[in-house]
C-alpha cells in the first residue's frame, strides 16, 4: 500500500519530491492532487470554477486591436499611442498596453534599413565573409575605409563635472575648430589598426596610405584589402599603383553595405570612447587623442570575430525582402 506522497515508476514508489522536480511544481502540488485522485479518483481532478471578475474583453476585441495596430494609423499622427487606440477601439489604456505587450507590437519604434542593389550583391558577399571565415594562408586581410570629417569641437561652456545624481553637461552648441580625416586598416584576424591621418580626403592621400601599408607590413605576406565603392579607392592613380605592387588585392563590399566592413565597428568604438564627448580647441589636438587612443587600442587589440556564414547572411535578407512589397530584389 503506498502512502498519498507516493507513486509507483516501473514497480518502485516514487516520492512527491521527485514528482515535482520532474513536473516543474512544488510538493505540496503533488500532494494535493494525489489526495484528490485516491478520495474521487479521476472526478477529482476537475478542477472547479475559481471565483472572480469574468473576462470583459473577448477576443474578438483583441483581434480588431491588433488589426487595426499592424494596418492603420491615426488620422493626426504616423503612429497609434495607447491613449489614441484606446479611444478608437473603446478599451481601456492598460487593456491596449496588455495587448501589445502579448503580441510584441511597438507602434513608437522605428528603425532604418537600406537594401544593397548592387547586381553583383551575392558574389560580394560571398568574397568578403570568405576572407572573414577562412583567411588564405601567408597574407594579410585588412578592413580599410576612411572616417572623414572628423571635427574638433569646443563648446562654447565649460564641460561641468559628473557629480553624484548628476550627469556630465556639456553644451549643446559648440566653436568648430577645423576637420581632420582618418585612414584606417583593422587586421580582421589580429584586431590591431594601421592608422594615418591627413587634412585632406583625396586620391593621393589614399596613395600614400596604401604606400604606408607596403612599408609596414612584411614584403612575404600577401595583403588583401576590403574597401567600399568610394571613387577614391578606383581612379587610373590607385590602378597604376596596384599593378606596380601586385602583392595588393581589392575586395569590394556591395554598394550601401558598409556593415560588412568590419572598420566600421571600430570607429564606431573610436567615436562612441573618444570623439563624441571629446572637446579640442584645434585640430592638432584633435589628432594627438587619435594617435594616443590608436595606440592605446594596439597595446591590447580586440579581434571582432565574425559568425555569419554568407548564405545565412542572404537567406535573412531574403525573408526582409518577402515581406516588402515591390521591393524590386
Amino acid at each position: 500500500m503506498l502512502a498519498c506522497g507516493e507513486t509507483e515508476v516501473d514497480g518502485l514508489p516514487r516520492s512527491a519530491r521527485s514528482v515535482a522536480a520532474a513536473t516543474g511544481v512544488t510538493t505540496e502540488t503533488v500532494s494535493k492532487w494525489r489526495g484528490r485522485f485516491l478520495r474521487d479518483r479521476l472526478d477529482g481532478l476537475g478542477d472547479a470554477p475559481r471565483p472572480g471578475r469574468e473576462r470583459t474583453v473577448t477576443d474578438e476585441q483583441v483581434a480588431e486591436l491588433v488589426r487595426l495596430t499592424l494596418e492603420t494609423k491615426p488620422k493626426n499622427a504616423t503612429h497609434w499611442s495607447t491613449r489614441s487606440m484606446a479611444g478608437r477601439v473603446g478599451l481601456s489604456q492598460s487593456t491596449v498596453s496588455r495587448v501589445w505587450r502579448a503580441f510584441g507590437l511597438q507602434p513608437h519604434r522605428a528603425e532604418s534599413f537600406k537594401l544593397s542593389t548592387d547586381p553583383f550583391f551575392v558574389d560580394k558577399v560571398h568574397d568578403v565573409v570568405g576572407l572573414y571565415l577562412d583567411p588564405p594562408e601567408r597574407a594579410l586581410v585588412l578592413c580599410v575605409d576612411e572616417k572623414s570629417q572628423i571635427q574638433a569641437l569646443d563648446r562654447s561652456q565649460p564641460v561641468l563635472p559628473m557629480m553624484p545624481g548628476v550627469p556630465e553637461r556639456a553644451s549643446h552648441d559648440y566653436v568648430r575648430a577645423g576637420t581632420t580625416t582618418l585612414f584606417a586598416a583593422l587586421d580582421a584576424v589580429t584586431g590591431k589598426v594601421i592608422g594615418s591621418l591627413h587634412r585632406r580626403h583625396r586620391t593621393a592621400e589614399f596613395r600614400r596610405f596604401l604606400a604606408k601599408l607596403d612599408r609596414e607590413i612584411p614584403a612575404s605576406l600577401e595583403v588583401h584589402l576590403i574597401l567600399d565603392n568610394y571613387a577614391t579607392h578606383k581612379t587610373e592613380t590607385i590602378k597604376k599603383w596596384l599593378l606596380a605592387h601586385p602583392r595588393f588585392q581589392l575586395h569590394f563590399t556591395p554598394t550601401g553595405s558598409s556593415w560588412l566592413n568590419l572598420v566600421e565597428r571600430w570607429f564606431a568604438e573610436l567615436t562612441n570612447k573618444k570623439l563624441r564627448r571629446g572637446v579640442h580647441r584645434s585640430v592638432q589636438a584633435l589628432e594627438r587623442d587619435i594617435r594616443a587612443w590608436v595606440a592605446d587600442w594596439n597595446d591590447n587589440p580586440r579581434p571582432y570575430i565574425w559568425t555569419k556564414t554568407a548564405d545565412q547572411i542572404l537567406e535573412s535578407l531574403a525573408g526582409y525582402i518577402r515581406r516588402i512589397k515591390d521591393s524590386g530584389h
